[in-house]
């Protein structure tokens, strides 16, 4: 005799399911799957992953002669279940927006978008180099750029956001905020996929950056960790609903260097060159050049370091 109430769970989960599926209108039909598969997307990103780094973070066993033979059958495999995934969120979308496409049609739409983001490849491979050798040059512990490759949890992080942010402006949000999210519980980094990062760009240690959607960061920026570029408010719309998608998060230009457990909210311009000093708070436009730290900032409020 089973000593659990196995049937009675089942039941109550069922019950719990049709009461979700009523509030959400969604069919209670049986049918094939309606969303893109976490394990999926793991293997796809893998799988890029091996494409764009064959001999680093490829298998083991390949050889130099036998890359271009790798990259192909992996890029084939890879596409092939992307263009999948694609299909699977293109079709969710419909069934919230009531679009009118074909199974066909929307199958050809995904296959546009996937064709679009495979080009972006080698564009993406470049732009990971820069960060690969932005984190060498900026580590005195790093010994070689295979080690920042391979041990570099800024780096792990970047090669998902490399790969989300093309998927993010291709329309294919879903699947880029399940790239990113992986990457996120892997190493503690959350990089939100619409975020514009440009090349050159290093995550000192890493744990606990937290970049937001609209966030535009320049070329050759650092970021040591737990640094929040993040949004000051959340506007609403008439009726009390979150409004999606404005510039909210801040603009990070060229050559900017953020340290340890810094907060910059709101759609402000950190200026070209600029300085930014551990543990501030940072809600106004920082000028080109300058130096902020908690000293400074306490000095142009008028108080004495220390006072509150």
């Amino acid at each position: 005799m089973n000593p659990f109430p196995i049937d009675d769970i089942v039941r109550g989960l069922r019950a719990a399911r049709h009461e979700w599926r009523d509030a959400q209108q969604r069919t209670q039909t049986g049918g094939e799957r309606e969303l893109p598969s976490r394990q999926i997307m793991a293997e796809v990103v893998e799988s890029l992953t091996g494409a764009l780094f064959p001999l680093r973070l490829g298998p083991e066993d390949l050889l130099q002669d036998s890359e271009d033979l790798y990259v192909a059958h992996t890029l084939d495999t890879a596409l092939r279940q992307l263009h999948g995934q694609a299909t699977l969120e293109l079709r969710h979308a419909q069934r919230h927006t009531g679009g009118s496409e074909s199974p066909a049609e929307l199958s050809a739409l995904a296959a546009s978008k996937v064709r679009d983001f495979a080009t972006q490849l080698p564009a993406i491979r470049r732009l990971l180099d820069s960060d690969v050798m932005a984190a060498y040059q900026g580590d005195p512990a790093a010994r070689s750029v295979d080690e920042v490759l391979l041990c570099y949890p800024g780096v792990h992080a970047m090669i998902h956001h490399r790969i989300a942010h093309p998927l993010y402006q291709l329309g294919l949000t879903l699947l880029a905020r399940m790239v990113t999210e992986r990457a996120h519980s892997q190493t503690g980094i959350d990089i939100h996929p619409g975020a514009t990062i440009g090349p050159g760009f290093f995550m000192d240690h890493g744990t606990g950056i937290v970049i937001g959607e609209t966030a535009v960061i320049g070329q050759r920026v650092r970021l040591y960790q737990q640094v929040t570029l993040g949004a000051k408010r959340f506007p609403t719309d008439a009726e009390g609903n979150l409004q999606k998608g404005l510039p909210r998060h801040p603009v990070v230009e060229d050559d900017v260097v953020i340290y340890a457990g810094a907060t910059i909210l709101g759609r402000v311009t950190l200026g070209k060159g600029a300085t930014i000093g551990g543990n501030v708070w940072i809600t106004d436009d920082v000028p080109a050049g300058a130096s902020m730290t908690q000293a400074s900032l306490q000095k142009a409020k008028g108080q004495r370091p220390g006072e509150c």
